[in-house]
């Protein structure tokens, strides 16, 4: 299934650092969402494999994964984009209310575009192809519990080739996108630039040699200058309007 599930659980954990979530003792908690039992029953297997990762429901259909969500406290949702009753994106949207801390990673059989654009515009953080190479669950959840973002390399490629391709006019768009950047701070654009790169807020933190909280702070602050609610779309935003 994935050439990052042949390492064992325990060998992972050994290298897994101390100050990130996901421990032996506190689990990250996982809900997952699919209407095909055997893939469901698969992944439930590979999160329960490893023990930084719980699974602690499991549904088939949007209204179940209502239910699910409205019961269970949890960390990471992962989401099929098609169910039988209606497509992931909707449980994404009804668990940002619901749950405004949690996580969601949306995966799919399809390396689809518009379904990844789709995913992040609605709130995920993450979103995984089937059967593929590249991750695996239990990276792709504790990653984005980790306050980062999970694609696989393919997907970034064309999704980086997308964005470049949607960069249109320089006169008043780049007056506006001027007046955009002026709106973060040096600190600010310096912590974009590094979620951009895939860090979690506890590497910035160490990287810049300043507080987790005060990069969670700087991030919020980037969330509501930019008025965007995710780091993904707070990423795609900067890049469309070359703020870095």
């Amino acid at each position: 299934m994935s050439m990052a599930m042949d390492h064992t659980a325990a060998g992972a954990n050994t290298m897994w650092p101390a100050f990130l979530v996901g421990q032996d003792d506190k689990p990250v908690r996982v809900i997952l969402i699919d209407d095909d039992e055997h893939m469901q029953r698969v992944v439930a297997q590979e999160l329960m494999a490893d023990p930084r990762t719980l699974v602690v429901g499991q549904a088939g259909s949007v209204k179940e994964g209502r239910r699910l969500i409205r019961q269970h406290e949890f960390d990471v949702m992962l989401v099929d984009v098609n169910l039988n009753d209606g497509q992931g994106y909707a449980l994404i949207e009804f668990m940002k209310f619901q749950r405004p801390s949690a996580e969601a990673v949306m995966f799919s059989v399809m390396e689809s575009d518009e379904q990844v654009l789709r995913a992040f515009e609605v709130g995920a953080t993450g979103y995984l192809v089937k059967h593929s190479w590249f991750g695996s669950y239990p990276q792709a959840v504790l990653q984005v519990a980790n306050g980062g973002a999970y694609i696989t390399p393919h997907l970034a490629r064309r999704l980086i080739q997308k964005f470049e391709a949607r960069k249109t006019g320089e006169g008043h768009a780049a007056d506006h996108a001027a007046s955009e950047s002026q709106l973060l701070s040096e600190r600010e654009k310096e912590v974009l630039r590094l979620v951009a790169n895939g860090y979690t807020s506890a590497e910035i933190a160490s990287r810049l040699e300043i507080s987790s909280m005060t990069v969670n702070s700087h991030i919020k602050n980037i969330y509501r200058k930019l008025r965007v609610r995710t780091r993904a779309q707070a990423v795609q935003f900067a890049s469309l309007r070359k703020l870095f």
